[in-house]
C-alpha cells in the first residue's frame, strides 16, 4: 500500500467532512474546509491512497512563530499504521520551513501515546477556558 502526503494539497470538502465524522464519531457536517483552511491556516496535509483521501491534518498559526495542529484524522481502517504520525511529521517540517518555532497540540487523554510517543511532542503547562 502506497500512501502519499501533500502539503496544502487539493481536497473535496465532502471527503474531509466524512473523515471528520468518522474520526470524531459524529454525523458528517457540512463544513467548507477549503474556505476555512485558506482563510485561517498556515497549511494542511492530505494523505492519499491512490485518489482516496485517507488522512488530513490542519495547521493553524498565529502569523508568526506559533503553529497549531488541529483535526488530525485518519480513516478507521488505516489507523495505527503510521499515517497519523507522518501527517504530523509533514506538518512539523512545513511549519519549520515557514519560520515557525513552536508547534502546539491539545488532545484527549486517550491520544497521549500518539502525540507524545509517536509524534514526539513534549508535555507542557497550558490553560483552557471552556466557553
Amino acid at each position: 500500500m502506497t500512501i502519499t502526503y501533500e502539503w496544502r494539497g487539493d481536497f473535496e470538502n465532502a471527503a474531509v467532512n466524512a473523515l471528520h465524522a468518522e474520526g470524531f464519531n459524529h454525523r458528517a457536517p457540512d463544513v467548507d474546509w477549503l474556505k476555512q483552511v485558506h482563510r485561517h491556516s498556515l497549511g494542511w496535509v492530505c494523505a492519499r491512497r491512490e485518489d482516496e483521501l485517507v488522512g488530513f491534518v490542519n495547521v493553524a498559526w498565529d502569523g508568526a512563530v506559533h503553529a497549531f495542529i488541529l483535526d488530525t484524522m485518519v480513516s478507521g481502517d488505516l489507523r495505527r499504521t503510521g499515517i497519523g504520525a507522518q501527517l504530523v511529521a509533514t506538518a512539523a517540517r512545513e511549519a519549520r520551513a515557514a519560520g515557525c518555532e513552536w508547534l502546539h497540540v491539545d488532545f484527549e487523554d486517550d491520544l497521549r501515546a500518539f502525540y507524545f510517543d509517536a509524534c514526539g511532542f513534549q508535555p507542557t503547562n497550558a490553560g483552557l477556558i471552556a466557553l
